[in-house]
């Protein structure tokens, strides 16, 4: 029934700052823009791959400060090829990272940042022998 995801969604509080992260730091492309039924601005939607986007929604607020974890929305996680070549990118834009590359426990290579808005990023190179990489090719894990 499910065929993989489809977006993921944010509300952002500087349109233009996350669109400089997301498109010129991470290399996404701006897809498209929705408009409401004002015919302003209300979503711009970003092509990871394929049918995979992420929304950035107009008008973000920023959350309590007090709240460590709110329930809800946690990370987004995109597939790279090389998390050092990621992580290496990051760094030449003056990205920093909140974790450096290290191997997770599911043998896959991660980093994470930030983007404009806080909103925790994973990268995540897949090992071979990984549970995503053999559930992928369909082995039993």
């Amino acid at each position: 029934m499910i065929k993989g995801i489809g977006h993921l969604a944010f509300d952002v509080s500087d349109m233009e700052q996350s669109l400089h992260f997301y498109c010129n730091v991470l290399g996404l492309t701006k897809a498209f823009e929705i408009h409401n039924d004002e015919n302003q601005p209300w979503i711009v939607y970003l092509q990871v791959s394929g049918l995979q986007f992420i929304e950035l929604f107009y008008g973000g607020r920023n959350r309590p400060e007090h709240v460590e974890r709110p329930i809800g929305f946690s990370h987004l996680c995109l597939e790279v090829e090389s998390v050092e070549a990621m992580a290496a990118h990051l760094r030449n834009r003056s990205v920093p990272l909140d974790v450096e590359p290290q191997m997770g426990k599911d043998l896959n290579w991660q980093c994470w940042v930030r983007d404009p808005d806080g909103n925790r990023i994973e990268f995540m190179q897949l090992d071979p022998q990984s549970p995503q990489a053999r559930c992928g090719r369909g082995e039993p894990v």
